[in-house]
């Protein structure tokens, strides 16, 4: 009878260990997932806005990686293809004048380190003294307003001609010219030598004149003297001198009197001047480094091999100077999740990730250990040449209202240009649209 019972016994022993080696297992597998689940919801989202390209793209990537589990940059992509500098000025002002915290990080334009300041975080306490100086200097100094650091240069750029390598070898000394283009050419010598150029039916030198913040550039490389330096210093200014008649004459001749660009500039963007450029073979053209990360796709993609950079022309007797461009990253006021946007920008600063962004995109960099890696330039060359260039380079105002009065002044030149109107009153009614102050922000 006790061999029975014992029998008897058995299964309910064995289902009973089964029923809580069942149990321990599940339990184990809910607290995976609760945890998996947590661990998942506690990731923090960054939103990130910018012009998001191939570069841009596999360095969100690697952060990804790094900082998997804890930050995740989402990027939301403005492309310059659909939307125009002023476009994409207006698309973030109007979403932070509604105050949400929808975007995080986002980039600037340099010049809108003062008009978008109301809307950035100050960044003083979190890059210090040591961090700041491992940035070049003028990259940096666009990131100021009213003595605080509101941003933090992502990448810069440089007012430059391209040229093609090819159609300048139409000329007997080619290999000295080009020598010579580097340097800068004088605009006197510049004129002469399109009427020896033998492809007259071509665009000789193309630069973008449509009304936007790219004909500003033309206009100020062209000033000469410390004109450049003062037009804009106080919210009253003069256009109408001297100076300034002689840079925008030259523009409104390249097209008219020369017949060096073609009427059409006057309707070309940036991104429009290379594409014109390229399909109708001008022999040069105004741009910014990095042209080639704009040209995934292109029937006359072939041409880009025969591409070359050069410094911009100069005024006899004038020393050659080029806007700086680039663009700075800033921390929305409204973020709930600055923290992870300074580690994000942090790492953005890295030497590493800087020459990611060189490498596939054609950033130039703005840490200063880039330019002393010296296994790094003998393999991007250009990068030196960038460097040198960036050693004359003029920033444009900084003024609240600068974007403003750039709008009005461009609007007014490309009228010029199309010979609308004369030089002189371009800028007349330019200065008196500025002064009058109806125009200028709130």
């Amino acid at each position: 009878m006790q061999r029975i019972n014992n029998k008897l016994k058995m299964p309910y022993f064995v289902l009973g260990f089964i029923l809580i080696v069942v149990l321990g297992f599940l339990f184990y597998i809910n607290d995976f997932f609760n945890i998996k689940s947590t661990s998942e919801s506690s990731v923090i989202k960054l939103r990130f806005v910018d012009n998001i390209s191939a570069a841009h793209q596999k360095l969100i990537e690697r952060f990804n990686t790094e900082y998997r589990g804890k930050i995740e940059v989402i990027p939301v992509d403005l492309p310059f293809a659909k939307f125009s500098t002023n476009e994409r000025k207006q698309l973030l002002a109007k979403s932070f004048r509604s105050k949400n915290d929808q975007i995080d990080v986002f980039t600037v334009d340099i010049i809108w380190v003062p008009r978008f300041a109301r809307w950035g975080y100050s960044l003083e306490k979190d890059f210090s003294v040591s961090e700041n100086s491992q940035m070049i200097e003028y990259a940096l100094e666009s990131c100021y307003y009213d003595d605080q650091l509101i941003a933090i240069p992502f990448y810069i750029d440089i007012g430059m001609m391209y040229y093609r390598r090819d159609l300048l070898q139409l000329f007997p000394n080619s290999e000295e010219l080009a020598e010579k283009l580097k340097r800068s050419i004088t605009w006197e010598e510049f004129i002469e030598l399109s009427k020896l150029y033998p492809r007259q039916n071509h665009p000789f030198y193309l630069f973008p004149a449509k009304n936007f913040e790219g004909l500003i550039c033309c206009f100020m490389e062209n000033l000469v003297g410390g004109e450049k330096h003062s037009m804009f210093r106080t919210d009253s200014i003069q256009l109408n001198t001297r100076e300034a008649r002689k840079a925008v004459a030259l523009l409104v001749d390249l097209v008219h009197k020369y017949k060096m660009t073609p009427l059409v500039s006057t309707r070309l963007d940036d991104e429009q001047n290379y594409r014109y450029a390229l399909k109708n073979d001008a022999l040069f053209f105004r741009g910014w480094p990095g042209l080639m990360r704009n040209f995934k796709s292109t029937p006359d993609k072939a041409k880009l091999k025969y591409l070359e950079a050069a410094a911009l022309p100069h005024f006899e007797g004038d020393q050659q100077e080029s806007v700086f461009g680039g663009w700075n990253l800033m921390i929305s006021k409204f973020s709930t999740k600055k923290q992870a946007a300074i580690e994000f920008i942090k790492f953005v600063l890295r030497g590493e990730s800087q020459k990611l962004m060189f490498e596939k995109g054609g950033y130039i960099p703005v840490n200063r250990a880039v330019y002393e890696d010296s296994v790094f330039l003998q393999k991007n060359p250009g990068l030196m040449y960038y460097r040198q260039l960036l050693k004359n380079g003029i920033h444009r105002p900084y003024n609240k209202n600068y974007t403003k009065m750039s709008d009005i002044i461009s609007y007014y030149l490309n009228l010029a240009i199309k010979k609308e109107i004369s030089v002189s009153e371009a800028l007349d009614r330019a200065t008196r649209e500025i002064n009058s102050q109806n125009n200028l922000i709130r």
